[in-house]
């Protein structure tokens, strides 16, 4: 019976008319009793599943949890598994993903992407996701080269750094006129604006850029809005952002002035960062939280470290992480 009511909501969370929160709050009461690792979660916090009856009140797992334990649904189909690692930094723990149907997570980022974009057969797509590549079991990557498969242009592909055939290869893009997008982690963007500035290259508006984060301790930390400086510096088309995460099936994307904006069936709240059962209003600064009903087969409801801040308009910022946080949380589990 509970796995045909998940299979129910995975076949209809992509269903605009859907009501979020009531489907929220089903795909809680089922994960409350059938993910073990949110289950023990809840006991331990003595929580009483029966009293949860508002979004608001629903309790999030901490996202490190993915480090040390398999966050999965005991009756999940196990039809086309894939498991996804994070990328960590050095001599960090990394995040494992269990996904137990990698159709759901095609499903949620090829809408999410529509939604958007658009088409994503209209596009060439360059990746300079180079630390992702490198070590495989990245969700991104899987996602990128999906998409990449829907436009057969002879350029698209995943390139391992920013050099000269790169930079060659942007150009004749920008004289043929086709619209390009440019994926890429932000450390290796930077090294391509670096070769550009050096080389007096500016490109024009058929050039898209969504960086995803990450300097992995490679260039100076810095703060979205410095990076997109550097970024239009040499580019004169859009200079979006991508958030998301191994632990989730989602993404949203940022396209103006740093504003993420989410798909219908993902949510984010932000709670008070030293009170977690408490929410910040529209325009305060806080914790992110986030419902991505895509987990299905996981956990929908998951606490992350990243500090951000809401807007009445349902967009929000992602401003940086918490301090010390990788056990912050979950101190519970390892009582």
């Amino acid at each position: 019976m509970m796995q045909n009511e998940l299979k129910f909501l995975a076949d209809s969370i992509f269903d605009n008319s859907s009501d979020f929160e009531s489907t929220a709050l089903q795909l809680f009461n089922l994960q409350a009793v059938s993910v073990p690792v949110y289950k023990q979660f809840l006991q331990l916090r003595n929580v009483d599943v029966s009293t949860i009856k508002l979004l608001y009140q629903i309790p999030f797992l901490p996202i490190e949890l993915f480090k040390y334990f398999d966050v999965i649904n005991e009756t999940a189909p196990q039809q086309n598994v894939q498991t996804f690692i994070s990328s960590g930094t050095t001599g960090s723990k990394n995040s494992r993903h269990i996904v137990a149907d990698a159709n759901l997570y095609v499903q949620s980022f090829t809408k999410g992407f529509e939604l958007v974009y658009g088409k994503p057969g209209q596009y060439c797509f360059l990746c300079l996701l180079p630390s992702y590549t490198q070590r495989g079991n990245s969700s991104l990557v899987y996602m990128m080269h999906y998409l990449m498969q829907k436009n057969k242009h002879r350029a698209t592909g995943f390139y391992q750094n920013a050099d000269k055939n790169f930079i060659n290869t942007l150009l004749a893009l920008q004289k043929s006129k086709q619209p390009t997008i440019i994926v890429g982690v932000t450390y290796a963007l930077l090294d391509l604006v670096a070769l550009m500035q050096k080389q007096k290259i500016r490109m024009d508006e058929s050039i898209t850029i969504i960086e995803t984060g990450g300097m992995k301790g490679r260039r100076k930390e810095m703060i979205r809005e410095e990076v997109h400086q550097h970024l239009k510096s040499v580019f004169a088309g859009n200079i979006h952002s991508e958030y998301g995460m191994t632990e989730l099936l989602s993404q949203a994307y940022a396209t103006a002035n740093g504003l993420f904006k989410t798909p219908p069936w993902m949510k984010i709240l932000i709670r008070d960062a030293n009170d977690s059962s408490h929410y910040k209003s529209a325009g305060s600064m806080g914790a992110i939280n986030v419902i991505d009903l895509a987990n299905v087969y996981s956990c929908a409801f998951i606490e992350t470290q990243d500090i951000g801040r809401m807007h009445t308009d349902g967009s929000f910022e992602v401003l940086g992480r918490m301090d010390a946080s990788e056990l912050r949380g979950c101190n519970l589990m390892f009582a």
